[in-house]
């Protein structure tokens, strides 16, 4: 992400992460464990030992340089809290999921925590917690919760003319940045793409730059493909959403009130899913898992596909969906903006200027 960060005009030091092996061997785990394992797996050996272990020579150098006062971090990320020096920053945690699941994470985790250093779970609890979730769909655990909103863009980008008509509905889909990575990618596109194959509609499909499209074959006729497209973008102009139900595309499409089909995969997805589902803002449709496919082979492709097809057809019909996702998005935009926060929580530090570091 070096030349992301450098476009940004952000000074910036590189942290490090598990060998590729390390990370694999774990990731491809996750398709065919239980829910409970695929927690202890990914929170407590992934992030709590592995990515914390391999993170923390590099964080360690970046409180000596920038003498930081204030830290921003996302809840599976612990090097920045294990190597903190007493009393020298505020910290806050930024949730990428639903409150209930960031709990259980360091739960999970604990164990491989306290190893670090003894007093690190009772620090994250106490630490604030920012979330852009809708307070109806996730009530917070965390005795400092603060809900935010993202200020909505100056200026949005039009879609280019990748179809030949713009009068049909918009379907974006997108299964996120990991899935790419995974060795299911490619099946779960093309259920995807069989599933609006001949619907009046126009499909966009991002896969991430770790995926290579032509792995996908021949695709329908109204589905175009790129690697990554500005969400705020394609969600302006989309109707319908399909996803795997993480947190970053569902609170995306939830904050402009565009509704949901879910087709969750792994680890916080399934509630995300189930909650958006029960607040009729969406559809999940569950896909079998790599156990399943090879236990049930008779469930073929092509049933998984009509399943998507339904849920699809159903959301674009029914006006409710869109109705009760602008319901949450009223909910959403009621919060203060992440700017505000920011100002909130940089005044506790006392912070005069930005905080640049003390080295080049």
């Amino acid at each position: 992400m070096d030349e992301l960060v450098t476009a940004s005009g952000f000074s910036f030091q590189r942290g490090a992460e598990p060998s590729d092996a390390d990370i694999a061997s774990i990731r491809e785990k996750f398709l065919v464990v239980s829910r409970a394992e695929a927690l202890v797996l990914g929170n407590r050996e992934l992030f709590g030992r592995l990515a914390a272990r391999a993170m923390l020579p590099s964080m360690e150098q970046t409180y000596h340089d920038w003498v930081p006062q204030l830290i921003l971090r996302e809840p599976c990320e612990y090097a920045s809290v294990i190597a903190q020096p007493p009393g020298q920053a505020v910290t806050a945690q930024v949730a990428i999921s639903l409150a209930e699941a960031e709990a259980a994470s360091i739960v999970a985790a604990g164990p491989a925590l306290e190893e670090h250093r003894r007093g690190v779970v009772d620090e994250l609890w106490a630490s604030p917690y920012l979330t852009c979730f809708p307070e109806s769909l996730d009530p917070s655990p965390f005795p400092t919760t603060i809900r935010f909103c993202h200020s909505a863009r100056a200026s949005l980008r039009p879609l280019p003319a990748w179809w030949d008509s713009a009068d049909t509905p918009l379907v974006y889909v997108s299964f996120g940045t990991v899935l790419g990575n995974i060795s299911i990618a490619a099946d779960v596109y093309r259920t995807a793409m069989a599933a609006v194959d001949g619907l009046g509609v126009r499909v966009l499909l991002t896969v991430g730059r770790g995926f290579d499209p032509s792995r996908l074959g021949s695709l329908p006729s109204n589905v175009h493909v790129e690697p990554w497209v500005d969400h705020a973008d394609v969600l302006a102009e989309a109707d319908v959403v399909v996803c795997h139900g993480g947190s970053g595309t569902v609170c995306g499409a939830l904050a402009v009130g565009v509704p949901l089909v879910m087709v969750p995969r792994f680890a916080d997805q399934f509630e995300n899913a189930r909650r958006i589902t029960d607040a009729r803002a969406g559809r999940t449709v569950e896909l079998r898992t790599a156990l399943e496919t090879r236990s049930q082979p008779h469930l073929d492709e092509e049933h998984e596909s009509r399943r998507i097809r339904v849920a699809v057809e159903e959301v674009l019909s029914n006006p409710s969906y869109q109705r009760h996702a602008g319901r949450l998005a009223r909910e959403m935009r009621a919060w203060p903006t992440a700017e505000e926060v920011l100002a909130r929580l940089s005044a506790q530090t006392n912070i005069a200027e930005p905080i640049q570091p003390k080295t080049p």
